[in-house]
């Protein structure tokens, strides 16, 4: 725009502007936007035009293209490295959301004796989330947990997840699956379900970041291990009855699209073993093995049924980050600026 005088708009009240090669926009008067710096981009806040600085550049995890108005970029890490940041803006273009889930647990093993023949199933891995996440430039260290290991055949505990690190941001590794025998779920993310026995004996309890497992039963039912959308459900008390359902997983469209994750292991039992949880879960052993969860969604494995038979694995962990990466006006939003430009 060359340099010149606008005068008021009819009424008079306004002061007259000179433009000076500025641009100017209208709202209740006339203002004045001064011309942005080299790098700055012009952005729409409150349906206002400002210039803003730069947005957050960054590297490190597989790297798309968001699908949100096509402004966002998501890094995926599905194993351990490194989120370098080389440029943020001011606020808000230094912020991201996250998604952070730790490794899942993996199920306990039984054997053929009396009301111990099913093991529980693993907690999921604890499940953070959130937006408005400060980074700076600097390079940040990921760590994305392993699920925990299956167990092979015999009478034993299953194993924790690790946990999922990103900058200030830790999520726990699921809890194990108690054998069977009386054996308690471990705590963790989410706690792992107890294994039947002579007695019912409560689930593994979590952190503030899941939920607790199941209880065994004295009628050779476990629990399935907790999942970070609900608690795992207690063996079934009833004859022909199934081991616990794993806990359900919870939903995030961090990428874009709604996905389920962090679901708890199924519980392992005579006959029937119990569901794994959305999510990912696997099931448990119904006189068989109990099934692996899905990896890199953080779920717990199944809990095994009878001798000689190896519990499911859990599901390792995941690192999400989304942000802000530029700013592309719509024909809507163009048509409002030149609507707010029309008395000049």
């Amino acid at each position: 725009m060359s340099g010149g005088m606008i005068p008021s708009g009819g009424g008079g009240a306004d002061p007259v502007m000179t433009t000076d090669g500025d641009l100017v926009y209208y709202n209740s008067g006339r203002k004045r936007l001064p011309i942005g710096i080299e790098g700055s981009t012009l952005d729409i806040i409150s349906g206002l035009p400002f210039w803003s600085s730069p947005y957050i550049t960054a590297t490190g995890g597989s790297v798309d293209a968001g699908t949100i108005d096509g402004d966002y970029k998501y890094h995926i890490f599905n194993s351990s490295g490194n989120f370098i940041v080389t440029n943020v803006g001011d606020s808000p273009n230094n912020v991201i959301e996250y998604l952070v889930i730790g490794g899942g647990g993996s199920g306990g093993t039984a054997d053929d004796s009396s009301n111990s023949e099913g093991a529980g199933g693993g907690g999921s891995g604890g499940y953070r989330t959130d937006t408005g996440h400060t980074v700076t430039v600097q390079s940040y260290s990921i760590t994305v947990g392993d699920g925990g290991a299956a167990q092979g055949t015999g009478l034993t505990v299953g194993n924790n997840g690790s946990n999922s690190i990103f900058s200030t941001i830790t999520s726990l590794g699921g809890g194990a699956g108690g054998k069977g025998t009386n054996g308690a779920g471990s705590s963790g993310g989410s706690g792992g379900g107890s294994g039947s026995g002579n007695s019912a004996v409560s689930g593994g309890s979590s952190s503030v970041n899941g939920n607790n497992g199941g209880a065994g039963t004295n009628a050779s039912k476990s629990g399935g291990g907790g999942g970070s959308g609900s608690v795992g459900q207690d063996g079934s008390a009833a004859s022909g009855g199934t081991g616990g359902f794993g806990g359900s997983g919870t939903s995030s469209s961090i990428t874009g699209s709604a996905v389920l994750r962090s679901g708890g292991g199924g519980g392992g039992a005579y006959s029937t073993g119990g569901a794994g949880g959305s999510g990912g879960g696997g099931s448990g052993g119904g006189g068989a093995v109990g099934n692996n969860a899905t990896a890199n969604t953080g779920s717990g494995g199944g809990g095994a049924s009878r001798t000689f038979t190896p519990s499911g694995a859990g599901g390792s962990g995941i690192v999400i980050l989304r942000y802000k990466f530029q700013w592309v006006i719509s024909i809507k939003l163009l048509m409002e600026l030149l609507l707010k430009f029309r008395n000049f």
